[in-house]
């Protein structure tokens, strides 16, 4: 079999061999490119944006498309990813398979963004026959073609990451991200006269158009798709997820007498590393938050909601931090059964998430929509955690186990921070509290790192 730098098929059936490590360090730079540029991005165009501008990009048209992207190929990612398709040297006869399911995404996100974007002309009190002359409306269905763009190249998407070709996918998103941003850019400082709400949409079409262009290019280019399945229509802590997803379900499938003690101690060391990153979010997050926001954006956008909404969301970064390695655990070593009932859970999961943005964002803007995100983490978690305790009942696993040791001292650090923000940060004489409130918390983050780093794992709960 030839490698991937050799670019032939099996390029990447050698890599289903890659180490842990490998795969992590490949999904860590797609993530953080992924995340960096539209960050640097970011900080630079909200300046010239209304604030009003700045919820229809970052609130109203995320929505859309995440719910949308969501329901059309989550399940279908998470199904397809249990097939091997480098078992028993039929490679070509698998990925035929895998790709027959696959395609399901495409009519299914067709119906999905009829659905949800009829569903938002209605929540907006729009019409479809005046969409072509109301930018808003417009903008709903130019970000509706843009889900439908990005699933046509899903299906490759998937036997791109069952075959672990992830040099394909850092190359691939990082291009589409660029191509979003700078169409923006060239759309906004032009002059080119369009709303807003248009610019946006338009550039979400660039980022799609690139994602299935990119997997289409390179599977076409090295032949990999048969005749035989050419005739259909053809078409977001990611990385330590489908990492610890890999090693799941690695775990999972071999034939180890210590298989269930081996389950349980990989899950628990997980739990504890996004259990971490969480709390050190609830405990430095908020107190510095107004800081942040002042420092990228400016005295407009921190003395306004923006520096209380990011205090708000670091509450909820350690809910979806625990929600996706809990979810991966269960897609990992659940049967035929478990995995059908897990799908028609999101699925009501999801309907009830879209009903509460609704009612929360009405009514409390920004701060609904993080509340509704977090009671959405919370039902799914639930959901994982019961099966989790039945998984492994009999066993020694413990969820109060997967706390990480000393993690007490990051709660009293977030309290001595919060303190020190009203007692000691001054917003009209910024820079000089600025200096002092900085140092006492890289004085506390000092203290809490060497405490934990110093205590054994096998240490009492609280310390």
């Amino acid at each position: 079999m030839a490698s991937e730098k050799d670019g032939s098929w099996v390029d990447g059936g050698s890599a289903a061999n890659n180490s842990f490590g490998q795969t992590f360090k490949y999904l860590m730079a797609t993530q953080f490119l992924s995340r960096l540029i539209p960050f640097i991005f970011n900080t630079w165009i909200v300046r010239h944006l209304t604030e009003a501008d700045y919820a229809l990009y970052a609130v109203k048209f995320h929505l859309l498309t995440t719910c949308i992207l969501f329901l059309s190929r989550e399940g279908f990612r998470r199904a397809c990813m249990r097939i091997d398709i480098q078992c028993d040297g039929m490679m070509d006869a698998n990925a035929a398979r895998l790709l027959k399911i696959a395609w399901l995404t495409i009519p299914l996100g067709i119906l999905f963004t009829s659905a949800l974007c009829s569903f938002f002309f209605w929540i907006e009190k729009l019409s479809f026959q005046n969409a072509i002359s109301d930018p808003n409306a417009l903008a709903i269905l130019i970000n509706g073609f843009a889900c439908i763009l990005e699933l046509l190249g899903e299906p490759l998407y998937i036997l791109s990451q069952n075959l672990l070709l992830l040099k394909l996918r850092l190359m691939v998103e990082t291009v589409a991200t660029i191509a979003r941003c700078m169409m923006t850019c060239t759309l906004m400082f032009r002059s080119t006269g369009m709303e807003m709400a248009i610019i946006f949409a338009v550039s979400q079409v660039s980022y799609g158009a690139c994602l299935a262009l990119g997997y289409w290019i390179y599977f076409l280019s090295f032949g990999i798709i048969s005749s035989s399945f050419l005739f259909p229509f053809r078409l977001v802590f990611s990385p330590f997820e489908e990492s610890s997803y890999t090693t799941f379900a690695k775990v999972a499938s071999g034939d180890s007498p210590q298989k269930m003690m081996l389950l349980a101690n990989s899950l628990t060391e997980a739990l504890k590393l996004v259990s971490l990153i969480g709390l050190a979010a609830i405990a430095f997050g908020p107190s510095y938050s107004y800081c942040l926001i002042r420092l990228l954006y400016g005295k407009k956008w921190s003395d306004g909601q923006a520096s209380t909404v990011l205090s708000c969301y670091c509450f909820y970064i350690i809910s979806l931090a625990v929600n996706g390695t809990s979810e991966s655990f269960l897609h990992a070593v659940a049967n035929e059964s478990q995995l059908i009932q897990s799908n028609l859970s999101l699925f009501l999961f999801s309907g009830i998430y879209i009903l509460l943005n609704i009612i929360f964002v009405r009514s409390a803007g920004a701060f609904g929509l993080i509340a509704a995100n977090s009671i959405n983490m919370i039902l799914r978690i639930t959901y994982s955690a019961l099966f989790i305790r039945r998984y492994f009942k009999g066993s020694s696993f413990s969820f109060l186990k997967s706390l990480p040791s000393g993690w007490i001292v990051l709660l009293l650090s977030g309290a001595v921070t919060l303190a020190s923000e009203k007692l000691v940060l001054d917003r009209e004489n910024f820079w000089h509290s600025f200096l002092i409130h900085l140092s006492i918390g890289l004085l506390c983050f000092c203290i809490s790192a060497i405490v934990m780093y110093g205590l054994p794992s096998s240490m009492p709960l609280f310390f």
